[in-house]
């Protein structure tokens, strides 16, 4: 293996350098109030996409649930929200149920210091849990992608189901302050933006770590050849549980960030389309390139958002439409074009073989 020049290493730092910069300096900047707490929702769903992208694009384990892991921990998140703003009251919703007294899994959530590792170790125990019993079972491809799509489905109606617990269709609204500060206080929110920033760029770095790894490398060859893995004297089980424990907790990661910016959580955020867009940002991206998950997960959801705005009756077609093209086109995503234009080098990512 021939060794990168100190040049070349630099080059590969410099886009993500130059992103880190805009998303830190720049946009707080010039960007409306509004529009800066889209873009924190927006990086909220890129730290969703990596954790995804390890769980596909790395390790071939094609998982149609991610909202689920990704409501747990903003559910995680708003029940402290929630009794935070009640201030020592049975929440509204509660006593619209009929309940008299706080539930007793809820007292804990009233701790800062419990409700957010919570928000993190409960989706990936979850997900470790569920990657362990299907990868145990030797459950893989489409099958596995249809079971994890309906724990969606179940999670969504078990949620809605369960109003005086977790407030039934509406969700857990009317969260109002984070340790104190307002919730609707732009220095808030900005402040929100740049945790959310800074929490995506580490993520981001940690993963590039652990993929350019003999780890990383291990899950690219459970990838693509699993039965070769296991005659090398691996256990595939206990790696593909354990990626998809991490995606998992990425989700939950992203949830609890995304709840204090949106204000509310709610089934709808948990099922089975949310969860299948988070499979189209990693796909247009580019799946197997974290630089890929995250920019597909920015550039769907800013155009889903420019296409509501503007055809707000056809922007769904138009979000269809680009996705067509792209499995078409593009199988290997934009990242997989731009290499092919010879603009970008893998920059210590493994793309798909």
């Amino acid at each position: 293996m021939t060794a990168r020049a100190p040049g070349s290493r630099l080059a590969g730092w410099l886009p993500f350098a130059g992103a880190a910069l805009l998303l830190l300096v720049v946009a707080p900047l010039v960007l409306s109030d509004f529009r800066l707490n889209l873009l924190g929702k927006f990086l909220c769903f890129a730290i969703l996409a990596l954790g995804l992208d390890l769980v596909w694009g790395y390790t071939g384990m094609l998982s149609l649930g991610q909202g689920v892991f990704f409501g747990l921990g903003g559910y995680a998140m708003a029940m402290y929200l929630k009794l935070e703003a009640s201030q020592g009251e049975l929440p509204d919703f509660m006593s619209w149920s009929g309940l008299s007294a706080l539930p007793w899994f809820w007292k804990p959530f009233a701790h800062a210091w419990f409700a957010i590792p919570m928000a993190i170790l409960i989706p990936g125990a979850l997900a470790g849990a569920v990657g362990y019993l299907l990868t145990r079972s030797r459950i893989r491809g489409a099958y596995f992608s249809l079971i994890t799509q309906a724990l969606a489905l179940i999670f969504t109606i078990l949620f809605i189901g369960q109003q005086p617990y977790t407030g039934g269709t509406n969700g857990i609204t009317n969260l109002t302050t984070l340790f104190g500060f307002s919730l609707g206080d732009p220095r808030t929110q900005k402040v929100l933006y740049l945790i959310t920033a800074v929490t995506l760029g580490v993520t981001y770095l940690l993963l590039r770590r652990v993929t350019a790894s003999r780890f990383g490398r291990l899950l690219i060859a459970i990838r693509d050849g699993e039965n070769r893995v296991r005659f090398c004297g691996y256990n595939p089980v206990a790696v593909k549980a354990l990626a998809f424990a991490v995606g998992g907790a990425l989700a939950g990661l992203a949830g609890a960030l995304f709840v204090p910016q949106v204000g509310i959580i709610s089934p709808a955020m948990m099922g089975v389309v949310p969860s299948i867009e988070m499979v189209v940002w990693v796909a247009l991206g580019g799946r197997g390139t974290l630089t890929g998950a995250v920019l597909g997960a920015l550039l769907v959801n800013l155009a889903k958002t420019y296409l509501s705005e503007s055809f707000p009756g056809a922007w769904t077609f138009g979000l269809g439409l680009l996705f067509v093209l792209v499995v078409v086109y593009l199988p290997d995503g934009l990242v997989g074009l731009v290499r092919r234009v010879g603009l970008m080098g893998k920059s210590g990512e493994e793309g798909l073989a």
